[in-house]
């Protein structure tokens, strides 16, 4: 069994792999990386959003 064998047997196997390896360990460092992090600050609305999502709730109750 050569390596002409194993290659053209297994090559899906032999691709996804390091391929699957490869997109985790990328995950993990971009999900570890405090930059892409989000502040808790970032999460919060500002006032002036929330004001006007409540007047165009009450807007469309009174149709």
């Amino acid at each position: 069994m050569g390596l002409k064998t194993i290659w053209k047997n297994y090559k899906v196997l032999i691709v996804m792999g390091p391929s699957l390896v490869l997109i985790h360990w990328g995950w993990f460092s971009i999900q570890s990386n405090p930059l892409f992090k989000m502040k808790r600050q970032d999460l919060d609305q500002e006032p002036g959003t929330v004001t006007h999502m409540m007047q165009q709730d009450s807007k469309n109750q009174g149709k």
